[in-house]
């Protein structure tokens, strides 16, 4: 499949990435692939571990380009095929994003007290952060989503210094288990964003 080529080297925290419709390593938008009937095994178990989990740790750049690694509650928007965060103006992740909107964000299992965890499904993220600008259609989209998974977060939507930001990925690694390994490409993972596996969709929120 052909790759799209990259819009620009650096992308603004307030602009939409060009993978948003075209993927590096792959041409599928999120429309049609939620349109696809069949879906690879790890692509599966991708899905099951980001749709079933509700926090990742996040690494952001400071402003001395110094990794910043913090926690953030995070939802997931199918039809714009992103994660969502709601973050404070003043948390200096939020900072970080906006003067680097390049982040990662590490999803893990948790383990079980006395078993191994050397083998524990996770994946690594790479994503480009962008502010979402308030009332417009994909903040509506991404502030529901957000609100399904989080209802008692509503009251903080009011608040002038909290922002809603898409986190497009580009790219991750998992790992779904002992000696399985994989480089994930961008079509993969838009794809496992964009379905809710049948376990985790009538989740409920605490």
């Amino acid at each position: 499949m052909p790759s799209a080529s990259q819009a620009g080297s650096r992308h603004t925290a307030s602009a939409r990435p060009a993978c948003y419709t075209h993927f590096q390593g792959g041409t599928y938008p999120p429309d049609e692939a939620r349109a696809m009937t069949h879906i690879p095994r790890l692509t599966q178990a991708l899905a099951q571990l980001l749709h079933a989990h509700r926090v990742a740790a996040l690494g952001t750049l400071d402003a001395e380009v110094q990794p910043y690694v913090s926690m953030v509650p995070y939802a997931i928007e199918p039809s714009l095929a992103c994660l969502v965060i709601h973050v404070s103006g003043l948390a200096a992740h939020s900072a970080n994003m906006l003067a680097h909107p390049q982040v990662s964000l590490l999803v893990m299992q948790a383990e079980t007290p006395g078993e191994p965890v050397h083998a524990l499904p996770r994946v690594t993220l790479e994503a480009t952060a962008q502010v979402l600008e308030r009332d417009s259609a994909d903040w509506l989209r991404c502030r529901d989503a957000y609100l399904k998974r989080f209802p008692d977060s509503e009251p903080m939507t009011q608040l002038g210094d909290f922002m809603f930001m898409a986190l497009h990925p580009s790219g991750a690694r998992q790992i779904a288990g002992f000696g399985s390994a994989r480089t994930v490409q961008p079509v993969d993972v838009h794809l496992a964003l964009s379905q809710v596996p049948a376990e985790t969709s009538a989740e409920t929120s605490p």
